[in-house]
């Protein structure tokens, strides 16, 4: 029986996110792709599949364990599939160009100078050729960071006030992505938010959460220089989680075409 390489729908955080930029993603059979932060192979893989063997898919990502296990699985499926170790702000020139880049919530990795990155990215993308990219846009969790501020308040945390605050303001927006998109000159630029609502419990449930705490929890504890006073202050945080559900996630997909004269 032949493989199939659907989205996972045990994956609770890259799938989704992977669904809307498959939305947005106009692929052909034969296409050639680049697919930056590809980390375990959402959705490198489904991409593969869908380009056939007379297309190809380069999937690159910054960590080495996350290749090995995407070429663990791979195995000797789909040879169209590649694999690498790369980081995607720094893409060797001797790259071809290709038909399709995407990125699965790989743009809130570009940070701190995300236009820049984003103007290096394009030059390896064929005239009318199409970007991808999804990430969780500025109002993602929106209802924690307000109720974390006004805690801090109360506890008068003013430096660490103020650390949010610069977090919360660099998180890119849409209309950040839909600005830098057309200031590339992108035609048919397009940006969409699908919100995505995560479902946690109190206590060490919330404080553990894996979407949660990888890039969004963490964000906080960095604002305290006291790391006691962090677990502290999140502890007391995570006893009455009705205050901040739901929490609510903003998908975000930026997508643009190359004018075919470039």
């Amino acid at each position: 029986m032949a493989l199939t390489w659907s989205l996972p729908e045990t994956d609770p955080w890259s799938t989704p996110f992977a669904q809307l930029l498959m939305h947005q993603l106009e692929l052909n059979p034969g296409d050639v792709v680049l697919d930056i932060a590809a980390g375990g192979g959402i959705p490198a893989f489904h991409m593969a599949e869908q380009v056939g063997a007379q297309g190809s898919v380069l999937a690159v990502d910054i960590h080495q364990a996350q290749v090995l296990r995407a070429k663990s699985i791979q195995g000797r499926h789909m040879p169209w599939l590649q694999f690498e170790v790369g980081d995607m702000r720094f893409l060797p020139e001797t790259l071809p160009r290709f038909d399709r880049i995407t990125g699965n919530l790989s743009f809130m990795f570009f940070r701190p100078n995300r236009f820049e990155a984003l103007k290096s990215l394009v030059r390896f993308l064929k005239p009318g050729g199409q970007i991808v990219l999804t990430f969780p846009s500025l109002g993602t969790f929106d209802s924690l960071w307000v109720c974390v501020d006004e805690e801090m308040k109360r506890g008068n945390l003013e430096k660490e006030r103020k650390a949010l605050a610069e977090y919360i303001e660099e998180r890119p927006s849409a209309n950040h992505a839909k600005q830098w998109l057309e200031e590339l000159d992108f035609e048919r630029v397009e940006v969409i938010e699908w919100p995505l609502e995560i479902l946690t419990g109190p206590g060490r449930e919330f404080l553990e959460h894996p979407l949660l705490r990888g890039g969004f929890l963490d964000d906080i504890y960095e604002c305290f220089e006291d790391q006691n006073l962090a677990h502290e202050f999140m502890d007391d945080l995570s006893q009455d989680i009705g205050r901040f559900t739901p929490l609510l996630a903003q998908r975000c997909a930026m997508s643009g075409f190359l004018p075919d004269q470039k």
